[in-house]
């Protein structure tokens, strides 16, 4: 399946057909562009993802042969800047195809989020001239990318981290020392940004976050290795790993933007990354709500279909309002996003939080909603929406939870 010629076709859309209101936008349509890139993914999904996607769930197998046929879509350079090899696209198409593969496939649409938002695009946006070029080719040729801030005592806290970074004597490399756990990609990255405290900061011991320091690691590196793989609830194919660093030694040039500034790099990047989570719970939402939809037309109760009973009917409408509700918030947080990036505008994080906080929730709730529907058999794994009611609860948690979420709207409607 070879779907390239089409995509390259493809230039950046920059504007919406839109109308304002007060200066802020409001978006009621897609362009052929973005149209095109949903039915793209849309048709890769449901060919190629969904026929393993089951196996994958059970047996906590990382998508690593579904991944190279993605490569064929040439999708996965899309925050990479063409004279690296990239493919830059809208930000609203990026939530476009996350929520087209998180529709089937959860796990690998959180795979590719981490890949092209918080490797790639932090790469793109903080790297220098020799950084880009050293590894933005790669990363848009499919080399696997990945990013590691939490520990086991820093996920939510993540000014808490305590693994170290120490400066050679000859001042040609860092050697760090310690453990991140919840690496998406981990066993199957070869390129990481990854976080540590250079303990010779004059800010070390000094601030809460003094020393933070942003660090281009690769797989291949001496002392970093995989540690334990986590047995999780759902999204189960994807890889979440512990990843050990023992005396790794990581060169000086793989430093981004310098010694002790690696944390406002990291709040800038789960900025970018929540809205790529709140993407991936539309697709949840909406997968869950098809699979509800289609059986309600099928299964039949009193002599007609249980769709045509009340509650049921009920149940229906409000899921496909909230998921309408959470599309909006998602898609208009991507496109702040990219007014911040492309017109320096104002930062996009109450945006972020928001579409996160709503879609997290809307997913959580439209697939415990879905099972009712289903009932006993909604129960059992013979039917998707089981799954999706697993793979739901991390969107409530992971790039900060919900309570974290609402910390950060409060305080941007607070002034």
């Amino acid at each position: 399946m070879s779907l390239i010629g089409p995509l390259y076709s493809i230039k950046r859309v920059k504007k919406h057909r839109c109308m304002e209101l007060n200066g802020e936008p409001l978006n009621y349509g897609e362009t052929d562009e973005q149209q095109m890139i949903r039915k793209m993914v849309r048709d890769f999904a449901e060919s190629v993802l969904v026929q393993t996607i089951e196996e994958r769930d059970a047996n906590q197998i990382p998508p690593s042969n579904e991944w190279q046929a993605f490569l064929e879509l040439g999708l996965q350079g899309i925050t990479i800047p063409e004279e690296y090899g990239g493919m830059p696209i809208d930000d609203v198409s990026e939530a476009i195809i996350v929520e087209e593969l998180a529709r089937v496939d959860p796990s690998f649409a959180v795979m590719y989020c981490v890949h092209v938002g918080l490797c790639s695009m932090t790469i793109a946006l903080h790297g220098d001239d020799e950084q880009k070029s050293k590894y933005l080719p790669r990363l848009a040729a499919g080399e696997v990318g990945a990013y590691s801030l939490s520990e086991a005592g820093a996920g939510t806290d993540a000014a808490a981290m305590t693994c170290k970074a120490q400066l050679s004597d000859d001042g040609t490399h860092y050697v760090l020392n310690g453990e991140k756990m919840w690496v998406t990609n981990g066993a199957q990255a070869e390129i990481l940004v990854l976080f540590a405290k250079d303990v010779g900061h004059p800010d070390y011991g000094v601030k809460k976050h003094g020393g933070t320091t942003a660090f281009i690691v690769e797989a291949s590196f001496d002392g970093f290795s995989v540690g334990k793989k986590e047995d999780k609830l759902g999204i189960r194919s994807s890889d979440t790993c512990t990843l050990v660093l023992q005396n790794c030694k990581v060169p000086v040039e793989n430093v981004l933007k310098g010694s002790g500034n690696g944390f406002p790099i990291a709040m800038n990047a789960l900025d970018n990354s929540r809205i790529g989570i709140a993407a991936q719970a539309l697709g949840i939402s909406q997968g869950a709500y098809e699979a509800a939809l289609q059986y309600s037309k099928e299964r039949e109760a009193f002599g007609k279909p249980i769709g045509h009973h009340q509650m049921i009917m009920a149940y229906l409408a409000d899921m496909a309002t909230r998921i309408e509700a959470a599309r909006q918030l998602v898609y208009k947080a991507a496109w702040t996003k990219q007014q911040h990036y492309e017109e320096d505008g104002p930062r996009h994080s109450k945006e972020a939080s928001m579409a996160k906080l709503f879609a997290g929730d809307t997913a959580m709730w439209v697939s415990e909603r879905a099972i009712q529907v289903l009932g006993g058999y909604g129960y059992t794994k013979e039917f998707p929406v089981e799954r999706f009611f697993r793979d739901a609860k991390i969107t409530q948690i992971y790039e900060g939870t919900q309570e974290v979420q609402r910390i950060v709207i409060s305080r941007a409607i607070s002034g």
